[in-house]
């Protein structure tokens, strides 16, 4: 199967390939973090503040998901609003751009989804084999 013929490269990577100019490589230093693409899940149905975000990825230190949200208001994916209240309180929101990344988001969940259970069974080949190299390793340092 030929890749290329499938899936032929987008305008932005013709010529020989440049990974130091791959602006890929730029948006999935973003979104290919552990808490990222959690995140913006939690946002899609509305604006959520920080607690709510907390309880929806309830494995996230407030110090990461802090550091996090940060990341996705600097790079334009989210929006920050706060409220003049006491104490004052602050909403997290998809921004256009956090919404345009949603379609290609979709795809890649759709695609996780339906080979997860490939992946499992290749890692757990993959760790059996592992385990075989390291007991013949074993077996011949003893001999």
């Amino acid at each position: 199967m030929n890749a290329i013929a499938l899936f032929p490269p987008p305008s932005s990577l013709e010529g020989p390939f440049d990974a130091t100019k791959c602006p890929v490589r730029d948006v999935l230093d973003q979104i290919g973090d552990k808490w990222t693409l959690l995140i913006l899940l939690t946002l899609i149905p509305g604006p959520s503040r920080f607690s709510a975000i907390q309880r929806a990825v309830p494995d996230i230190s407030k110090r990461m998901l802090t550091q996090t949200l940060r990341n996705l208001e600097r790079n334009g994916m989210i929006t920050r609003k706060v409220y003049a209240t006491k104490p004052p309180s602050v909403e997290y929101a998809l921004s256009k751009l956090g919404i345009a990344l949603l379609g290609p988001v979709s795809q890649l969940l759709n695609w996780a989804g339906e080979h997860h259970a490939d992946i499992r069974a290749a890692r757990e080949r993959f760790d059996r084999a592992q385990q075989t190299v390291v007991t013949l390793d074993r077996d011949e340092a003893m001999a």
